[in-house]
């Protein structure tokens, strides 16, 4: 038997032998590591039996498969804790997660704060006792009766649902057996490092029919160096959590009025409008023209697209004069009309058309999270049609823009390439050109990139931006999408060189993806303190006192007639209160003026980013704040200032 290793060496064995066997003639160092093996491609148990040649990967801590492996014994032991302290919690479901993992139960009275330090102090005594952890089969039938003499619905439900032929895998720590298709650790004994973070409520199945279970969410890491930073990491998550810097910087309110639908207050509208004319001030300059398309189409026009068969669970419908209307949830079937509206040349191509649409689409209530999951939002979109000798440089010139985007804003990003899903239309022709097409973008580009098998849209494949924030979470927001489908299925056209028809192809595309959400990540990667460029209010001008209000008004005055973003404070408040107020609002810039600024027109600058700057003309500040504001740039709080 030959297996073939990651670095491309062979072992030769002349007998069947297992995952973590294998592992411990490598190195006992790489087996007392590993959590998991790939075969083939495939994540398995380090209990798997290989007796065939194939291609191994032992899987640590480090890997995707080797965390999911750690995380989901982790689940096991926290359910195991449950079992132990509260022996009438029936369970649900355990998986790992990202950057965790969770357990569903049912308890007849609601898990408290208190409960979870019981439960972790339990977890560590399974862990100090490093149990072995074993897997065993049963048939479906003798599984069923097995979790029913269990006294454990929620698993005799799951096995139920599985097809009669159906053999099921149990995995058992000391007392403790789960239903489980695994993979796990061999021991409990190497997840000492986790902590349970939260509880909150979960439906059965995700169906609100279902009855309300208690989720246990928690973490847990491969040393106790990565947990405490993940730790650390969160409680500053906590500090930025947009919807607390939202309310206090008067940005936006959701209401039980509109769940979902998220209101912009002033503050928020500057924040917002300016981020959008920002947009346009690119695409301009990058040959888009704007188009806007109703929020509203009749049926016929989602079933010509695909969306109503594909898409329909998360679209709002209605009846106007006995016909079917569905609200957007899409803008792209709106720019595939205004393609239609009128004959189109080769000349015409490639035609950019870019649309701030409003778009809606049903969330579960459980699912709904301040701006970044909602169920209306304004979509970046552009719809790019050109020929297919168009495509390459097309591609790259987007990638390009979505690149400007993010590193204004500081962000780094990584990318991947989705392939085509199991719920898609179309011939495998298009799909496989389409897919080379962005592969082959992506290395004339030289980005690196991972593929992520059958996560494209239902109608072509796709390359996402993963954008990495302050604190070193990541959000998908831009996206390309190459679409064969659409052009094909409203039958467009355009007339070539050689005075025949020829049908265009189509890039669906998204820089900041949906603004609400992408506002709600930057209020959180600059935790509310935004560049002078896009804060809210710009200066705030502080009189000494009520006899320097003239001056003050004459400043913002000034201010305001070079569109500078100002305010004035004319209440009758101490300096340094006032002050304070605005280094809380995050203000970038206060203007301290009183009778020797008067005498010299001049005004006493401090700012979030130094703190006292001095006097200077006000003429002076004028100039460099604009300067500051038209190029965008990001002044960074210097050492000193950071740690008051």
């Amino acid at each position: 038997m030959k297996i073939t290793l990651k670095d491309g060496s062979v072992k030769e064995y002349s007998q069947s032998m297992s995952v973590i066997d294998i592992a411990k003639d490598i190195s006992e160092g790489l087996a007392r590591a590993a959590c998991a093996g790939e075969v083939n491609g495939e994540v398995v148990d380090l209990r798997t039996i290989l007796e065939d040649d194939c291609e191994l990967n032992i899987l640590t801590f480090d890997s995707e498969g080797g965390r999911h492996a750690f995380r989901h014994t982790a689940s096991h032991i926290l359910a195991q804790a449950v079992k132990r302290l509260y022996p009438e919690t029936k369970l649900a479901i355990g998986p790992s997660i990202d950057n965790g993992f969770y357990y569903d139960m049912e308890k007849d009275t609601p898990f408290t704060q208190d409960d979870l330090e019981k439960i972790e102090a339990e977890m560590k005594k399974i862990v100090k006792e490093g149990l072995q952890i074993t897997c065993f089969t049963k048939p479906r039938e003798e599984a069923i009766a097995f979790m029913k003499e269990r006294n454990e619905p929620y698993k005799v439900e799951l096995i139920e649902d599985l097809p009669e032929d159906s053999v099921i895998s149990f995995y058992q720590q000391g007392e403790f057996i789960d239903l489980c298709a695994g993979p796990h650790l061999m021991t409990t004994k190497p997840v000492k490092a986790f902590k349970l973070t939260s509880l909150a409520g979960a439906y059965w199945r995700g169906n609100e029919k279902n009855q309300m279970l208690t989720r246990i969410y928690g973490t847990a890491f491969a040393k106790k160096a990565e947990l405490k930073d993940y730790l650390t990491m969160m409680e500053e998550a906590k500090k930025r959590d947009h919807r607390k810097l939202g309310k206090e910087l008067g940005l936006f309110m959701m209401r039980d009025e509109g769940p979902g639908f998220p209101f912009f207050l002033p503050n928020g509208m500057v924040l917002k409008n300016t981020l959008l004319d920002y947009w346009r001030e690119i695409h301009n300059k990058a040959g888009y023209v704007e188009i806007s398309s109703p929020i509203m189409l009749s049926r016929h026009l989602w079933e010509t697209s695909g969306h109503w068969d594909h898409y329909q669970e998360n679209m709002y419908t209605t009846v106007i004069d006995e016909e079917d209307f569905a609200i957007k949830p899409m803008n792209c079937p709106g720019g595939v009309l205004v393609y239609q509206s009128e004959p189109r040349s080769y000349r015409d191509l490639p035609l950019r058309m870019g649309e701030l649409g409003l778009v809606h689409r049903h969330e579960k209530s459980g699912q709904l999270h301040g701006l970044m999951r909602v169920r209306c939002f304004t979509q970046d979109d552009a719809h790019i049609f050109m020929m297919p000798e168009q495509i390459k440089d097309e591609i790259k010139g987007v990638a390009a823009l979505i690149d400007q985007v993010y590193s204004l804003f500081g962000f780094k990003y990584h990318v991947e390439l989705s392939t085509r899903p199991e719920d898609s239309m179309g011939s495998d022709e298009d799909w496989e050109m389409a897919t080379d097409s962005l592969r082959s973008a992506l290395d004339d580009l030289g980005l690196d990139y991972v593929v992520n098998e059958g996560d494209g849209a239902f109608y072509g494949p796709k390359i996402d931006f993963h954008l990495e924030d302050s604190i070193g979470r990541t959000w998908q927001c831009g996206t390309i999408q190459l679409d064969f489908q659409l052009p094909l299925r409203f039958d467009l056209h355009y007339t070539g060189a050689d005075g025949e028809k020829h049908r265009p192809i189509m890039i669906h595309r998204v820089a900041f993806g949906s603004i609400e959400r992408f506002i709600g990540i930057l209020i959180e990667h600059f935790a509310g303190a935004f560049p002078t460029w896009l804060a809210p209010v710009q200066v705030k001008v502080i009189p000494i006192s009520d006899k320097h209000l003239d001056y003050g008004t004459k400043v913002l005055d000034a201010l305001k007639a070079a569109g500078i973003r100002a305010e004035i404070d004319t209440r009758a408040e101490k300096m340094g209160y006032k002050i304070r107020e605005a280094q809380l609002h995050k203000i970038p810039y206060m203007l301290v003026v009183g009778g020797k600024e008067e005498e010299n027109q001049a005004v006493s600058v401090r700012s979030r980013f130094k703190g006292d700057e001095g006097q200077m003309s006000l003429d002076d500040f004028i100039c460099a704040i604009r300067k500051e504001i038209e190029t965008k740039e990001i002044r960074q709080v210097e050492k000193e200032e950071e740690e008051k």
